[in-house]
């Protein structure tokens, strides 16, 4: 779920917090992406046609590595150095909201298994989308794949989201790439929406920088969080009523969480019984993630050729001409990024004078380096 109205929250009170930048613009720079909503995505998307997909021939779906493979290969050749980071174990407080969602895809499988005694395409569609879950083998699968085009991958011991801005943090990347805005709320200094979505959407990266959300917003990132905690996340219930405008004007009234609830009108608005805001900022404060002792030096390497031949092609059943030319591309973009970005070439020199500010205009990205369905992709449809 994320923050529950972020973006729009962002959008009407810290607009200049914002800007549409061109996938292009990252060239050279390296972006840690949560990996699971990115395979959630790909499993919801690719080759899929209400309840069918692809897989190989041992009827396995390969639609997570599908996308995978093409979209990071489009990243690869926009210069840009991606690092992968995984979920580890869920914290306790999330237990909930991974139940609520359990409890969905339940109810999503018994609706879907009526459209498809009733025939109506229409909700086969809605439902057998609601019904994807990322499993331990997608993981394994994409952590595999990626490891062979020589793309860093991160096992986070909690959540990817936290991993990805303590990595922001820490200086190791420039920005954090993802759809749910968690990653702000961890403190990420740089955040990227719309990073992987596809070429044919022609949708700019939008892209977020929290000290100048603070900065509109007139919060501290203590307040921030409250801010987040109240609008609703994976963590904890919100408070019926209490949407995301209604709790920055709280936040700036009261100043936290604590004066809010000592100051608000329980009748109008009711209190979750043993309401765990405190675990929640908690977490969201001293996540748990690998300190910079401890991170896995992030490299780029060549690609495994031999190594993916044999994953994608004799095991997973993708066209072996497609995968050749892929692995050529891989290792051309790899050589162009190594390059760099022209400042770095230059030592900075301080000067006095106000910024120039670049020219931000909303760019069509290149197109997605062949159709998803067929694509280096092997494999048949998947009833």
């Amino acid at each position: 779920m994320g923050i529950k109205g972020l973006t729009k929250l962002l959008a009407d009170n810290a607009p200049k917090a914002m800007k549409e930048q061109k996938f292009e613009s990252y060239f050279g720079r390296k972006i840690a992406i949560d990996a699971s909503m990115s395979i959630y995505q790909f499993l919801i998307v690719v080759g899929r046609a209400g309840t069918e997909m692809l897989t190989n021939e041992a009827g396995e779906v390969t639609s997570h590595l599908q996308g995978m493979f093409s979209r990071t290969i489009r990243l690869l050749e926009a210069g840009m150095k991606p690092v992968y980071v995984f979920d580890g174990k869920p914290p306790d407080l999330k237990k909930q909201e991974l139940a609520k969602r359990y409890s969905k895809r339940v109810d999503a499988t018994e609706d879907l298994a009526e459209a498809v005694e009733a025939g109506n395409k229409e909700d086969i569609e809605k439902f057998s989308k609601r019904t994807v879950k990322v499993t331990k083998q997608h993981n394994d699968d994409c952590k595999r794949l990626l490891r062979l085009m020589g793309v860093p991958v991160v096992e986070a011991p909690s959540e990817a989201e936290a991993q990805c801005a303590a990595l922001c943090k820490s200086g190791k990347v420039y920005a954090v790439a993802s759809e749910d805005m968690d990653s702000l709320t961890f403190g990420a200094s740089k955040f990227l929406r719309h990073l992987m979505d596809p070429s044919s959407r022609k949708i700019p990266v939008m892209e977020f920088e929290v000290a100048k959300i603070l900065e509109e917003l007139n919060l501290s990132m203590d307040q921030f969080i409250d801010l987040c905690i109240l609008s609703g996340c994976d963590y904890c219930e919100s408070i019926r009523g209490i949407g995301g405008q209604t709790a920055l004007k709280l936040i700036r009234q009261h100043g936290s969480i604590e004066d809010i609830l000592e100051n608000i009108n329980k009748d109008r608005y009711q209190i979750p019984e043993d309401w765990p805001y405190q675990e929640a900022r908690k977490l969201f404060k001293e996540p748990e993630v690998f300190t910079d002792e401890e991170q896995v030096e992030l490299k780029w390497t060549p690609p495994d050729e031999e190594g993916l031949i044999t994953f994608l092609v004799n095991e997973n059943g993708f066209n072996s001409d497609r995968v050749t030319k892929a692995i050529e591309k891989i290792k051309a973009a790899k050589n162009k990024s190594s390059q760099g970005r022209l400042e770095s070439f230059f030592k900075p020199v301080a000067n006095t004078s106000a910024p120039i500010k670049r020219k931000e205009t909303p760019g069509n990205t290149p197109k997605e380096t062949a159709n998803k369905k067929t694509k280096a992709g092997g494999g048949r449809k998947k009833k």
